[in-house]
């Protein structure tokens, strides 16, 4: 099995190429994904090799690329949509929130709406004001939309081919910060026997705490498992993954073992998905628990200007912090 060194930006380019030539209805869509090979160069090359007919370099307008990738999705295509940054969705929310959500609804199943919309989000690359944003709980609370986000470069390559196979609309939320960070990928393993989209995975197995992340914060994570190992303990460190819907089975397994739990990600604490998560954790596994389930987040302010960004994002301190309190109790 052909095992490669990849980058999850290059993880995702190879996964989207693979996607392109094994469907002809699957198309690329948005600002600079074509000539430039979009910002980050998770498209690079690809018009080059499939034409500006497939990947296609949009106007600067969200809610027209969103609107028109419904109108293909209607039409039997497989639209994938990059929005630029996080900070730039929100135009087109009104059309991800009333229309691609709700469609196949409306019409009573009649119509599929089998679109990906990609979004690099969160912080930790100092970027200007709209270019760091944590938006998943809008898409997360939203009914008719599913969501994920990928970690690693396998998960990477994997997800991204199989939300374009989905016929539900998929928002991929991929950790811009993690971009470069380098990992092996299995390049020949069947779709159809990889791991499920739309379920949780220990990446570390522990006995005294799980910790819970997705997105940029399960490297954070990892890291603090190695740093709290150096002290004696151990940390359980699950990848969410899919964050609508939740799989939360093995969470709940993993709290019954190690009777605490923290929950971690980028995005404010207030009526953030770790609020979510320790609501149900609790009333799942309340006899199980020794302690509260805690929450490290972001602060609910807007992300802060480059300079004092690192004061705002979660990181292994604040982590090792959380799993101190958890046994204060």
């Amino acid at each position: 099995m052909a095992t490669e060194t990849l980058s999850i930006g290059k993880a995702l380019n190879t996964g989207l190429r693979r996607a392109l030539e094994q469907d002809s209805k699957v198309v690329v869509m948005g600002e600079d994904v074509g000539k430039l090979g979009g910002v980050f160069r998770v498209t690079d090359g690809l018009q080059k090799d499939f034409g500006d007919q497939r990947v296609i370099d949009t106007p600067l307008a969200e809610s027209g690329i969103i609107g028109t990738a419904v109108g293909l999705a209607i039409r039997g295509y497989r639209p994938v949509c990059e929005i630029q940054f996080d900070g730039f969705v929100y135009p087109a929310y009104d059309q991800i929130v009333s229309q691609v959500a709700k469609m196949h609804y409306r019409s009573r199943g009649k119509l599929n709406i089998p679109m990906v919309i990609r979004i690099p989000f969160g912080g930790g690359i100092g970027a200007v004001e709209h270019h760091s944003e944590s938006p998943e709980a809008y898409f997360s609370h939203t009914a008719g939309l599913k969501v994920v986000s990928c970690a690693s470069p396998q998960d990477a390559y994997v997800m991204i081919q199989q939300a374009i196979a989905s016929d539900d609309p998929v928002v991929f939320l991929e950790p811009k910060r993690r971009y470069w960070e380098k990992g092996p990928v299995e390049l020949d393993a069947p779709l159809s026997e990889a791991y499920p989209l739309h379920a949780a995975r220990v990446v570390r197995p522990g006995t005294d705490v799980t910790v819970l992340a997705y997105g940029p914060m399960v490297r954070t994570c990892l890291d603090a498992a190695t740093a709290a190992a150096e002290d004696g303990r151990e940390l359980e460190v699950v990848d969410l993954r899919t964050l609508s819907p939740l799989d939360l089975a093995p969470v709940y397994e993993s709290v019954r073992r190690t009777g605490r739990c923290v929950v971690v990600h980028e995005a404010p604490g207030n009526l953030g998905l770790g609020a979510e998560i320790a609501a149900r954790v609790t009333e799942e596994c309340f006899y199980s628990l020794e302690s509260p389930v805690l929450r490290v987040t972001g602060y609910d302010i807007p992300y802060p200007a480059a300079r004092v960004e690192e004061e705002y994002l979660p990181d292994l301190d604040r982590v090792l912090d959380g799993v101190d309190r958890t046994f204060g109790w």
